[in-house]
């Protein structure tokens, strides 16, 4: 299971209604952002998540409107004296913006708490158990910028009928056979798990990208995702104006969805200068299970 927290979903001009980007996603007890525009910090308590167990940064790309709430989290979090390392991951470039923001306010590697930095190559980011990250490049002007996959295994439960069936006890026994570990029951017969064990299933697939300028190379990442969160910046009739500054119109954001047998398409990155009905209602004319994403909606896989 996912849990999404949309903590900004402007474009880079923020409005009354929408911050700067922002995204907080929760899996198997951790907490882990994506970008970090301005104000978030404020984000996270108007949502009620709080700082608490928030250790990992995830940065599409360096553009400000990304990453500029880094600093007064990092300050906030000083003050509240957290001891835990913040670890932030994103491109070579991007990295290196951050550490001259942050050294340019405190100094050299005197940021208010314990950071570290990874560097993403395309891949794994991490292997939490429970669930993976991946990375993937992504074009957009002239940064650095991944986008993200988030996976969480696929797993086989007891089948009931299969236990009395076979005559296996409550208890330990049961334990061991979905762990995996055939048993030997009171009668001397030995049950496999292959004997009780259903087919695969409730593993979940979210696919996570920022600005882009395309979508081209990007199907084999996305491809049946239960939930795709991308941004759609402008509409068709401001496409020119969409390649010009490295954005995806709604129209684009949808057709890809539809290529890619995607669950659900969820738009963020809005701009001001259109309503969200007429953004929906592009998106939806060519992938009809379209929403976009309001600052703090919550939205669980």
């Amino acid at each position: 299971m996912f849990a999404l927290t949309f903590l900004g979903t402007s474009a880079s001009v923020p409005s009354a209604e929408r911050n700067h980007p922002a995204l907080l996603v929760e899996a198997a007890g951790q907490r882990i952002l994506i970008d970090c525009g301005e104000g978030t910090q404020r984000q996270l308590l108007r949502s009620g998540a709080g700082f608490r167990r928030l250790d990992r940064i995830l940065l599409t790309h360096g553009h400000f409107d990304h990453v500029l709430g880094i600093p007064g989290l990092f300050s906030t979090l000083g003050l509240r004296q957290t001891s835990d390392v913040m670890t932030i991951h994103g491109g070579s470039g991007t990295i290196d913006i951050v550490i001259r923001m942050l050294a340019g306010l405190w100094g050299e590697g005197r940021a208010p708490i314990p950071v570290e930095f990874a560097a993403l190559t395309e891949g794994e980011v991490i292997d939490a158990g429970d669930f993976t990250i991946d990375c993937f490049p992504v074009h957009h002007r002239d940064t650095d910028s991944f986008g993200f996959v988030f996976q969480s295994l696929a797993r086989r439960h007891l089948r009931p009928d299969r236990l009395v069936a076979l005559g296996v006890p409550d208890g330990p026994m049961r334990g061991e056979l979905a762990a995996g570990r055939p048993v030997v029951i009171a009668d001397g017969r030995t049950i496999d798990p292959e004997d009780v064990l259903g087919p695969p299933g409730g593993g979940r697939k979210l696919a996570v990208i920022g600005d882009t300028e395309s979508t081209e190379g990007l199907s084999r990442y996305v491809a049946n995702a239960d939930l795709l969160v991308i941004e759609a910046t402008f509409l068709d009739r401001d496409a020119q104006t969409a390649r010009d500054y490295g954005h995806l119109t709604a129209a684009e954001a949808a057709a890809f969805a539809a290529a890619n047998n995607v669950g659900q398409l969820v738009l963020n990155h809005v701009s001001g200068r259109y309503e969200d009905d007429e953004i929906l209602a592009e998106a939806t004319r060519i992938f009809p299970n379209t929403r976009i994403a309001s600052d703090l909606d919550r939205i669980v896989i």
